[in-house]
């Protein structure tokens, strides 16, 4: 029935702030943007390498996720990476601090977590 994930919707808080977090940070391409006056809220569509899609929105009056990261619903989103070394370094650079690397204990692939500008727990995962 399910053919795979088309793309995850975020919701920030600064919207200039995470646009230039996960289009100048993280390298994701703005497939568009658009500003829509009815809901006072922007919708960028980006591209990850895959083709995936993440959908970041903006909306006025939102409520704060109720806590980190263990909120009901969603977790977290982990993005696979070749090399965390070069991941952390690259977010290292950028002023972004991650959790010191572990390791699977099922697969043996090396992971860490960080957060977006709102506090959004992110996972990088090795490929």
């Amino acid at each position: 029935m399910l053919a795979g994930v088309h793309h995850v919707a975020i919701i920030c808080s600064d919207y200039p702030q995470s646009k230039h977090f996960y289009v100048s940070i993280l390298g994701l391409e703005v497939i568009a943007e658009n500003y829509r006056a009815d809901k006072d809220s922007y919708k960028l569509d980006l591209r990850l390498p895959d083709g995936r899609q993440i959908e970041l929105f903006s909306f006025p009056d939102r409520p704060a996720r109720p806590s980190y990261p263990e909120a009901l619903g969603l977790r977290h989103l982990a993005f696979l990476v070749g090399s965390i070394d070069a991941a952390v370094a690259h977010l290292k650079q950028h002023g972004i601090t991650t959790e010191p690397v572990r390791t699977d204990e099922y697969t043996g692939k090396q992971y860490t977590f960080f957060s977006d500008p709102d506090n959004l727990p992110l996972e990088l995962y090795q490929s």
